[in-house]
């Protein structure tokens, strides 16, 4: 977002806010310009669409870097709640020792925080039987009921019964 800074501003009058946020008044832009070069600061037009504008009197060079600095602290917390999604495939006749490793992993996924999408594919034959999907997810669900709970019921979409594992609030 770009500030208009001293001989950028426009108006012929503008509301003028000293350093410490308190309104000196309307004054023309030439007087606001000559107190900003008194007090060594600049003349910051901060709410152009005002009638008249209000400019502020600061360091601009600081005004910018603390700007800059409050975006990047609100950035940083964005992402620390942002909730990642981890993806796991598995075949309907998947071994037991392979189904321990997946509920590990997706374990591990929901205690850091993260959700997962379970995506199990059916091949040629095993279309024709859903309940054997259903009794896997229920497993699934079942063995991570502690740290993880279903999202939603789970679709069956072409090939793959697909269902999301939300961690469980502590």
């Amino acid at each position: 977002m770009g500030y208009r800074v001293n001989r950028q501003i426009k108006a012929k009058e503008v509301r003028l806010i000293d350093q410490d946020g308190k309104q000196i008044g309307i004054v023309p832009l030439q007087e606001a310009l000559r107190i900003a070069e008194e007090r060594g600061l600049d003349l910051v037009e901060v709410a152009p669409n005002a009638n008249p504008p209000v400019c502020k009197l600061l360091d601009y060079g600081k005004f910018m870097y603390e700007l800059k600095k409050k975006e990047k602290e609100a950035r940083k917390k964005q992402r620390e709640h942002s909730m990642d999604v981890k993806d796991i495939n598995l075949s309907l006749r998947i071994d037991e020792h392979d189904l321990k490793v997946k509920l590990r992993h997706m374990r591990e996924f929901l205690e850091d925080g993260d959700k997962v999408r379970v995506r199990i594919r059916f091949k040629g034959r095993e279309n024709a039987h859903p309940e054997l999907g259903d009794r896997l997810v229920n497993r699934i669900v079942e063995e991570l009921s502690d740290c993880g709970q279903l999202e939603g019921p789970p679709k069956k979409e072409g090939n793959f019964l697909t269902f999301a594992l939300l961690p469980r609030k502590k």
